[in-house]
């Protein structure tokens, strides 16, 4: 069965009442598989400079430095509690991408079916193996942003913890909204070719406009797709112009289920549903002949 995670990442916009809202609507208008949110500790990400400097983009800012912005939009992991018992209420899985180590360590605590290591920490090896070792569930990596060898030694990685079949691993081009011709969705083809067999699956992780890539995506192979999610792409902040809103999740949640019951071959010469019609239509040389 193909997945659907709608990443509300930090679309939330601080507000625990707008990011429960999220929740319900992605749960029940659009019936997706996961919710995802972020998990970051700025003051281990950033250093000083970066923590004190204004953000690139004061219209999308939520603080009068990039630290304060970023501190604002984070949740404790009491608040990442409540709102993976919220999902449970209303019948989606949780999930949380961690960027670092304390990040890890707290939604850990939390036990979810599955982690998210963005792009931008794939290579960080310590947090890898932390999850490797201490976190039960699937692990999912995005590829954004890094080079085939850097995805090898991430595969080999974890094949010596042991741990690579619990990978899921995301084709991803880490821009915000990409343009078509830099999505490379044929990437999914060569990461089934050499990473099929030694990972759980392949994902396809999108920042594109519109649903027509995702499907195809599905066509070719991926397991799970994941899109950036909102209620209103006009809001505030810098995800929102690259997510889809509840209207395009649901319509792509559709468009998964009937492409993936298409994705078969025919298991008779003629199917129950062509057998009347072959009575009623079909020219036999018989009928010629006679």
């Amino acid at each position: 069965m193909k997945k659907l995670i709608a990443e509300i990442g930090c679309n939330h916009m601080g507000d625990m009442n707008i990011a429960k809202k999220m929740i319900s609507v992605a749960a029940s208008f659009c019936e997706v598989d996961v919710v995802k949110f972020q998990k970051r500790t700025p003051k281990e990400l950033l250093s000083d400079d970066q923590y004190n400097s204004p953000h690139p983009v004061p219209y999308n800012s939520f603080g009068d430095t990039y630290g304060a912005h970023r501190e604002f939009l984070e949740f404790s992991v009491d608040q990442h509690k409540e709102l993976q018992d919220y999902c449970e209420e209303v019948g989606v899985s949780y999930s949380t991408s961690v960027w670092d180590m304390t990040s890890a360590k707290e939604i850990t605590s939390l036990k979810p079916e599955l982690i998210k290591i963005p792009s931008a920490t794939n290579l960080h090896f310590d947090l890898l193996q932390y999850l490797s070792d201490d976190f039960g569930g699937q692990i999912h990596i995005s590829t954004g942003m890094t080079t085939k060898e850097e995805i090898e030694s991430i595969i080999s990685f974890m094949e010596k913890t042991g741990r690579a079949k619990d990978v899921v691993l995301y084709a991803c081009t880490s821009a915000y909204p990409v343009e078509f011709e830099d999505i490379c969705l044929l990437e999914i083809s060569r990461y089934i070719e050499e990473y099929g067999n030694r990972v759980n699956c392949i994902g396809f992780s999108g920042h594109h406009k519109g649903i027509a890539a995702d499907v195809a995506a599905i066509t070719l192979g991926a397991d799970w797709i994941e899109r950036h999610y909102t209620l209103d792409r006009t809001w505030k902040g810098t995800d929102h112009a690259a997510s889809l809103e509840p209207g395009g999740l649901r319509t792509l949640k559709r468009d998964m289920v009937n492409v993936s019951k298409a994705l078969t071959f025919k298991d008779t010469d003629l199917l129950d549903v062509e057998i009347e019609q072959r009575k009623k239509l079909k020219w036999e040389p018989s009928e010629r002949a006679a």
